[in-house]
């Protein structure tokens, strides 16, 4: 009898750590794991300074938003979400950010992810990585461009390297037809829908002249080209090789609300890229673009759902990565060390 009593609470002692061991892990994620409340001990004010500060930025550069979110999608889908893109070149490496895909990205979306680092530094120094910033200021814009809602997995570290050279080929370029898009994609393990989901981030934001020249200055009749935008284009880009910052908005109809007037406006004739335009003539893309086009709803819904896939692509973990002091350069080359 005094053995199976024994027995019985060597048992409960062994549950009893086991639900403990288990309690413990839910409260702190542990190393390696996303979580959205990753920082809820470590920084709990984070989503408060994040939001203020592109809160700030964005009232004072409208543009921000979607400088931000190509930003962000350049940074994933060229070596995944790890702030690569966040560093500078020096005299020894040619950097992500100075790839010549990159180079048209606007300074205030660099800017508004080192303008939350600083605030972040003072709050808690050394614990949040530049790439969980991005990824929480990406969201926090959708939102005050009246775009919709979505968590964000947090526990990223910030990649140990950049290289211009791995850019080369991952970026989708407005030149590509859509059957080279949707290989990119599908090699980054994304469906075509998850790409025209996407790509509804051209609702907001602007192209630069060069990227849509060829259809704007070709004599040949382009039915997909509305007469008028093609005239005005013609007029706002006419000085464009001398004058390589001039630029019209993706979505002439609402440029700055992230809605779905974007998909509205390419059976009208009114889409400004050739890649965009293609969406709606190729049969696999083109059901999806219809969809989006008459249901907002469905589009903001497929758009988190690709979001939130975007943002974990290749996300560095452990020793993969470190958390930057700052984000434009790696702790091993930071004078503070």
């Amino acid at each position: 009898m005094h053995r199976r009593r024994h027995l019985l609470f060597l048992l409960l002692d062994i549950l009893y750590l086991a639900v403990a061991v288990r309690i413990d892990a839910t409260a702190t994620p542990a190393e390696g794991e996303l979580s959205v409340d990753y920082y809820k001990k470590s920084c709990p004010n984070l989503q408060n300074v994040v939001q203020q500060t592109v809160t700030d930025k964005q009232i004072k550069t409208s543009s921000t938003g979607a400088g931000v979110l190509r930003l962000i999608f350049h940074d994933c889908f060229a070596t995944g979400c790890d702030a690569s893109i966040l560093i500078s070149s020096n005299s020894f490496n040619k950097a992500e950010r100075d790839a010549d895909i990159n180079l048209s990205l606007p300074g205030d979306a660099f800017d508004v992810v080192v303008r939350a680092k600083m605030a972040l530094e003072t709050e808690c120094p050394g614990i949040v990585s530049c790439a969980d910033i991005l990824a929480l200021a990406a969201r926090d814009l959708i939102i005050m461009l009246g775009g919709p809602y979505f968590n964000v997995q947090l526990g990223r570290k910030d990649s140990l390297s950049s290289h211009a050279s791995d850019v080369v080929g991952k970026i989708p370029m407005p030149t590509m037809s859509i059957e080279e898009l949707i290989t990119l994609f599908k090699n980054k393990g994304f469906t075509a829908q998850e790409m025209v989901a996407l790509t509804g981030a051209h609702t907001v934001g602007f192209s630069h002249c060069k990227e849509f020249a060829d259809r704007v200055f070709s004599n040949e009749s382009d039915p997909s080209l509305n007469p008028r935008m093609k005239l005005g284009l013609r007029k706002a880009c006419h000085d464009y090789k001398n004058r390589t910052t001039v630029a019209a908005f993706n979505d002439i109809m609402t440029p700055n609300k992230f809605d779905n007037l974007y998909y509205q406006n390419l059976p009208r004739g009114l889409g400004l890229l050739s890649s965009d335009v293609a969406l709606l003539t190729h049969p696999q893309t083109r059901p999806f673009v219809l969809l989006y086009a008459a249901n907002q709803t469905a589009f903001f819904r497929d758009f988190v759902l690709a979001m939130e896939k975007l943002s974990l692509v290749d996300v560095k973990k452990g020793n993969r990565g470190e958390v930057r002091r700052r984000c434009d350069e790696f702790n091993e080359l930071n004078t503070s060390n």
